[in-house]
């Protein structure tokens, strides 16, 4: 038996039909690079704020940040459960505001460019990205736009050989210390369709009239960064345009699949290890002359708890099934999104009661843990928006 088979049989979690080998070695480098370089360092990491350029450079080293790249650029050419592997393992970790900063950088920013670049920016962007030597943000959030993307209002006007870039992003994962935004913005006239008007563009950090604001101070996640942005008389080469003008929103609502996918997977790695966590806690404790383990209605409620996550992780590894045989799994995205972004909280709020005092304290694994699991069921598409998507496609 591998150690990964092993872990796996102590933890409760099965293998899926779903993964080939290749997925199997790749699960197995992830889980001891978190082991070996993640977990050490992750609580400093809470404390300053973001997570060190090091270890992106150390995972590019390793090959986690080109997964499903061309290998011309150093990518490793897999598919979208490779990407679920990836999630999952660092959902893991428990350092969540860690994990957000390597997927948005590989599966919600970095993508727009692999997708809808021009091969001079391709050729220009996408090796260091594969490398970790620039990172990346995606900026599409407004203070009036969230799930809403045609309600952005940030502007591009052509100007000569340039576009001119006006407005404000906000809850920017990225944001600080990223090197290359990817930012939407309204380039449509008066009149035209809202799902017509919006572009993406490629900004480099350091571009006159791009200015990056305080660093937003947030209940989770906070070994992430996350900004502000602003856009002001902000002038980038019409060379910079993501793809064709006015094709922006197809991009992001084509990316938001996969962001939704990877945020699924990442939230069921957090609820196993919360799970795991909370069994370890629940058989040393002792209450009333035995461990907590032995009471009866604790052990049910983990049991539940448990065939829940791994129903979530199993719906998860079917619509990543799907995406990478280029099937339309909006539906089972949806469901992935809502369901695993609410059972992520579920999970975290039993497993807190479970360590009674302790796990209102900060210093605790699992306060942190609850904290970062909140934004679960509101990022990347709230849970009620997820569900209106499953009901549009309910046959009704």
């Amino acid at each position: 038996m591998t150690a990964l088979a092993q872990a796996d049989a102590e933890s409760g979690t099965s293998r899926s039909p779903y993964f080939e080998p290749e997925h199997e070695m790749l699960r197995e480098q992830i889980r001891r690079f978190v082991e070996d370089e993640v977990k050490p360092h992750g609580l400093a990491w809470e404390e300053q704020g973001f997570t060190p350029r090091e270890i992106l450079l150390r995972m590019g080293e390793l090959g986690f940040l080109g997964i499903r790249y061309p290998a011309e650029y150093g990518g490793s050419e897999l598919d979208t459960l490779a990407t679920v592997v990836l999630a999952e393992e660092l959902g893991r970790s428990t350092f969540s505001g860690f994990a957000i900063t390597a997927l948005v950088h590989t599966d919600m920013a970095s993508v727009h460019i692999a997708h809808a670049g021009s091969q001079a920016q391709k050729d220009a962007h996408m090796a260091d990205i594969v490398a970790g030597r620039k990172i990346c943000a995606v900026a599409v959030t407004e203070p009036g736009a969230g799930s809403d993307v045609k309600g952005i209002r940030t502007r591009a006007r052509r100007d000569g050989d340039a576009y001119v870039l006006d407005g404000s992003k906000i809850y920017i994962t990225n944001g600080v210390l990223a090197d290359l935004y990817c930012v939407a913005a309204k380039t449509g006239g008066e009149g035209e369709r809202p799902s017509r008007s919006v572009s993406m563009f490629l900004v480099e950090k350091g571009t006159p009239g791009l200015r990056v604001g305080r660093a937003l101070d947030k209940h989770g996640w906070r070994s992430s960064d996350t900004a502000e942005l602003f856009f002001e008389n902000c002038r980038v080469p019409a060379a910079n345009l993501l793809g064709e003008e006015g094709h922006g929103f197809y991009a992001i609502m084509r990316n938001f699949q996969n962001e939704r996918t990877v945020i699924g997977a990442m939230a069921m790695g957090e609820a196993q290890a919360a799970i795991d966590l909370t069994l370890d806690w629940l058989t040393s404790r002792q209450a009333f002359g035995e461990p907590l383990w032995a009471k009866g209605a604790i052990r049910q409620r983990m049991a539940m708890l448990q065939s829940k996550v791994e129903a979530g992780r199993q719906l998860v590894y079917h619509a990543a099934w799907l995406d990478a045989r280029g099937a339309d799994a909006t539906r089972e995205v949806s469901m992935v999104k809502a369901y695993c972004g609410d059972l992520v909280n579920e999970v975290m709020a039993a497993c807190l009661q479970f360590h009674g005092g302790l796990g209102f304290m900060r210093e605790s694994t699992i306060e942190r843990m609850a904290r970062d699991a909140r934004v679960q069921s509101i990022g990347g598409g709230a849970t009620e928006v997820m569900l209106e998507e499953v009901a549009k496609r309910m046959g009704r």
